[in-house]
């Protein structure tokens, strides 16, 4: 009598594990355009005159200072650092270029030397922080703190204004119907996203911010990276300088005064993560833009403005709130169900 083998049934693939919400890919790629969509059609419904096309070219080119310099600060906080002296630099290098021209030097070169002087503030600021091993927070409060002092010292504390200045059209003018700045700003976006997405100092930026040590033992120059980025911010805070003086034809001493809190809630808005090592260029873009629909929709709906103090505070820990909320692991009560799971699974 012949014993035939039982072979067991075949086993039905089991299912993939179902992965759990992740909330920070999930904001870096959909949420924060969800949140500048709706609060367009929120402002187009309730904000006077805000679907008109002058209206929508002046906030673009209310965006454009705010946004280069949140462009500036996100290679800062990718690498985990923070730069509060770009406020102050904005002042300091609008007095520098509104004094180059009236002293009769050509637009060019009075622009150069103001987007200059920002970047040899940013280069004090990186050396002091990569060199030296001082806090980021400490050091540019105290640039913040000196920069603003020397605008004021620059300027004898009143502004300086030039109704012939010959760099005026880079705040004021237009190229195909579309604002100056607009187009100053896309260009620094693009070329940023170029550096960030495209090459291997980008790569280099990304790797510091996730994890320095490591980047060091892989060859990375940590040091160098670290001041660069600074001087990326300084100089796009130069720029942004430069633009703002133009817009207002003169050098005022308070420029840009709280302009840095803005850039960084532009920047953390857009999912930059202030731990470092992760963020997207173009999310803080749009983060600007949330921010500057913001402010523009408010000032259409006569909102007073210690009101809209109090609506940027709100939306300033908003965005470190999604920072937290992005770095925070998964909750128990998930790790509990996703235990329970695969204990089920045969």
């Amino acid at each position: 009598m012949t014993h035939t083998p039982d072979h067991p049934a075949p086993r039905a693939p089991e299912a993939p594990a179902r992965q759990p919400f992740d909330f920070a890919k999930w904001w870096d790629r959909v949420g924060i355009l969800l949140v500048l969509v709706a609060l367009l059609l929120l402002m187009s419904a309730i904000a006077p005159n805000f679907n008109r096309v002058d209206n929508l070219l002046n906030i673009a080119r209310a965006i454009s200072v705010n946004a280069i310099l949140a462009a500036g600060l996100t290679f800062v906080i990718l690498t985990g650092g923070i730069d509060l002296s770009v406020g102050s630099t904005i002042a300091v290098s609008g007095v520098v270029a509104v004094i180059a021209a009236i002293a009769g030097w050509p637009a060019p070169i009075a622009i150069l030397a103001g987007v200059a002087v920002g970047a040899a503030c940013g280069l004090a600021n990186g050396v002091l922080i990569a060199y030296l091993a001082l806090a980021p927070f400490i050091v540019t409060l105290g640039t913040m703190t000196f920069l603003r002092g020397l605008g004021y010292t620059i300027t004898a504390g009143q502004p300086i204004v030039s109704s012939d200045l010959n760099f005026r059209d880079v705040g004021n003018g237009y190229l195909s119907g579309v604002p100056v700045p607009v187009l100053i700003m896309i260009a620094v976006y693009v070329v940023a996203w170029f550096v960030l997405e495209r090459t291997r100092y980008g790569r280099h930026v990304y790797a510091v911010g996730g994890n320095p040590q490591a980047a060091r033992l892989a060859g990375v120059r940590v040091g160098r990276i670290l001041t660069s980025v600074y001087v990326i911010a300084g100089a796009c805070a130069g720029l942004a300088g430069v633009i703002f003086a133009a817009r207002v034809i003169s050098a005022q001493p308070t420029a840009g005064t709280g302009y840095e809190l803005d850039a960084i809630a532009a920047v953390v808005l857009g999912g930059t993560s202030l731990a470092g090592g992760r963020g997207r260029i173009v999310g803080t873009l749009i983060g600007s833009v949330i921010l500057g629909v913001l402010s523009t929709g408010l000032i259409l709906l006569n909102v007073p403005f210690f009101t809209q103090l109090l609506i940027k505070g709100v939306v300033i820990i908003l965005a470190v709130a999604i920072d937290g909320l992005k770095q925070r692991p998964l909750p128990l009560f998930l790790k509990r169900r996703q235990a329970a799971a695969g204990a089920e699974r045969p």
